[in-house]
């Protein structure tokens, strides 16, 4: 049995044509079981990863059932960073064009008054939730014609302590209008507001088959204070190949660019601190391979979609499983291979114990070894010296939520390259283990 089409799904003719001109040939899974609903008019809950073709199944069939003579803004997508509501803008600017719609995206760090003015004329405004309520509450347009809204990345934005603002949002839209909510997890508070927001809803859920997957190295190493800078230079090597490096707050992106530099290594911060304009002018070098090393705190965790990206290195351990997917999932995209690597303090083992183990990540994280009672604390621990290695290629997924890195594009093969990043910290012996666990597939 062939796959549908597009138009098969009921997409029409215009917006079909600008998807094929796009590259769209045919419908990714998630868009495949979520597109006829929508044009039904059915309220949607849909649990699908970062990278599985989301934005275009709730954003064509969104685009189809307006008119460019409705009332604006008719359409409302709450994101939760102002990279994904970008993003989102960027991959649908020709679809919407191809019916006459216009549509803006609403974020902070950029001036107030041209969003306004952009918003009111935009038949779809895609808005990050503390900017859209600066417009609201200065009267720039209201949200009393608005037919569908959409929720992306919703546990993301209840994450980031977003729930009191998208709750005065909604509060805002019509009683009668549809609503899409899509979401890595539906459960917990993020599958309790699902249902507050929603009527009546069809509920999908998609995990891509591994044939669809990248392959990911997932590497340890346990380091100390003088050791975990020297690693660091070690694992971006020549600066020949794109790495994002991780880091806690925003304050430690900054002073590790500056570490950096004086290593011989170019590389560039992108925080929430940062102005709009650096941060794009920040992800447009390190696209562009200007700049090889991204600096960053979790907020480019979801928002940053740059293929060829070949390490991601958690400077900082991630707090949660989470984190942990979300980070590495930059990387071993679109079926190519990547690397993760950890460096990892005596007193943060524990901690990274408890999350390699609800991701099936055991075998990699056992030679790092226990925690000592003679480190110290903080970045100080681990081994001086060097430092233990573990590595292998896991299946990266948190136990009993379905979660991992999938290919955005949705093809390409399982490739294994065995990669190592060689070199590291000072003398002292690395203790290595290679692993690929059976059992559950990507």
């Amino acid at each position: 049995m062939s796959e549908p089409s597009f138009a098969d799904l009921g997409v029409s003719s215009a917006v079909a044509r600008a998807l094929e001109e796009q590259g769209f040939d045919a419908p990714f899974a998630i868009q495949t079981k979520v597109i006829g609903d929508v044009l039904a008019g059915s309220d949607v809950l849909a649990k699908s990863p970062t990278g599985s073709g989301k934005t275009l199944a709730f954003m064509v069939p969104l685009i189809d059932s307006i008119d460019a003579e409705d009332p604006r803004p008719c359409a409302l997508v709450l994101a939760p960073t102002r990279e994904l509501a970008t993003q989102i803008v960027d991959s649908t600017y020709r679809i919407a064009h191809s019916r006459a719609l216009k549509i803006t995206a609403v974020y902070g760090g950029v001036g107030l008054e041209k969003q306004s003015r952009e918003a009111r004329k935009s038949h779809i405004v895609v808005a990050t939730p503390g900017r859209l309520e600066d417009l609201l509450q200065r009267g720039a347009f209201d949200l009393s014609n608005v037919r569908i809204l959409v929720l992306d990345e919703a546990d993301r934005m209840l994450d980031m302590g977003f729930r009191p603002a998208v709750d005065r949002i909604v509060a805002q839209c019509p009683k009668d209008r549809q609503t899409l909510f899509f979401s890595a997890t539906l459960d917990g508070e993020a599958g309790r507001i699902a249902r507050e927001y929603t009527a009546d809803p069809v509920q999908h859920e998609h995990v891509p088959p591994p044939e669809n997957v990248g392959e990911i190295e997932h590497r340890f190493v346990r380091v100390d204070n003088e050791s975990r800078m020297k690693e660091l230079v070690s694992e971006i090597g020549d600066g020949t190949d794109l790495t994002l490096v991780f880091v806690r707050t925003k304050r430690g992106a900054d002073r590790l660019v500056k570490r950096l530099g004086k290593q011989g290594v170019s590389a560039a911060a992108m925080h929430g601190n940062k102005s709009q304009r650096q941060r794009e002018k920040a992800l447009a070098a390190f696209e562009a391979g200007r700049v090889p090393t991204l600096v960053a705190t979790d907020v480019a965790a979801r928002g940053i979609h740059v293929d060829n990206i070949s390490k991601v290195v958690n400077f900082d351990p991630p707090g949660q499983a989470e984190d942990y997917v979300h980070r590495t999932g930059r990387t071993g995209r679109a079926g190519e291979t990547g690397v993760a690597v950890t460096l990892v303090a005596g007193d943060q083992v524990k901690e990274m114990s408890a999350i390699t183990g609800a991701l099936d990540l055991e075998e990699q994280f056992a030679h790092v070894g226990p925690p000592s009672a003679s480190e110290p604390s903080g970045d100080r621990g681990g081994n001086r010296g060097g430092g233990h290695h573990s590595h292998g290629r896991p299946h990266g997924r948190p136990k009993g939520r379905g979660k991992g890195r999938h290919d955005k594009h949705q093809k390409g093969s399982t490739k294994g390259r065995g990669r190592s990043s060689g070199g590291g910290s000072g003398g002292g012996s690395r203790k290595v283990a290679s692993a690929r666990p059976s059992g559950r597939g990507r």
